[in-house]
């Protein structure tokens, strides 16, 4: 399975506020660099923990069904799924209506489940596409403290570590206690 974003989220679940309250900065000239580690950190925390925070749009391509007709949906929380379409061997997209699937928005991980003889006879790559919304919603107060806190402490981390960054040597380091702080959050791979 292949997932792309296509809507990226229109803001972040951290401000410069909270940055500068995290920090303990008074002054605004570091504001480009703390925007830069904010997103990477939002970045890092969705990547971990298979969250998206803010509001964003995703677009999935499996080559064919599972055996099972359930598809696990690599991302959390899903809000509604947008569209399913099936593309046969000639490429001719094939719409589902919602009576040809069901969608399982509650469990963890979010799946899909099509219908019996959905997927018959479908192109040889990405001949399944599903569409769907995810996230906690659009404002950052929408987005769990824990996860916020997280965003925090690895903004934090790189901030105070911002030479090593430059550098090359901080890659794949983290600070003391973020895994634990995501181990909640976490979407299961089966």
């Amino acid at each position: 399975m292949t997932a792309v974003l296509v809507a990226p989220p229109v803001s972040e679940p951290v401000g410069l506020q909270d940055a500068h309250a995290h920090l303990r900065l008074s002054h605004t000239l570091e504001d480009g660099l703390l925007t830069r580690l904010i997103t990477a950190a939002r970045q890092e925390v969705e990547r971990i923990s298979g969250r998206a925070l803010i509001t964003q749009g995703w677009r999935l391509y499996l080559d064919e069904p599972p055996k099972d007709r359930i598809i696990r949906l690599p991302m959390a929380p899903v809000s509604r799924v947008d569209a399913v379409n099936l593309y046969d061997a000639d490429g001719t997209q094939i719409v589902l209506t919602a009576e040809q699937y069901v969608a399982d928005l509650v469990s963890n991980p979010a799946r899909i489940r099509l219908c019996a003889g959905c997927g018959t006879s479908l192109r040889e790559l990405n001949g399944i596409e599903v569409e769907v919304t995810a996230g906690y919603g659009d404002a950052p107060e929408d987005v769990p403290a824990g996860l916020r806190t997280a965003i925090l402490m690895l903004m934090g981390f790189w901030y105070e570590r911002r030479n090593m960054v430059e550098d090359g040597l901080l890659t794949g380091l983290i600070p003391h206690g973020f895994a634990a702080a995501l181990s909640p959050y976490k979407v299961l791979k089966i």
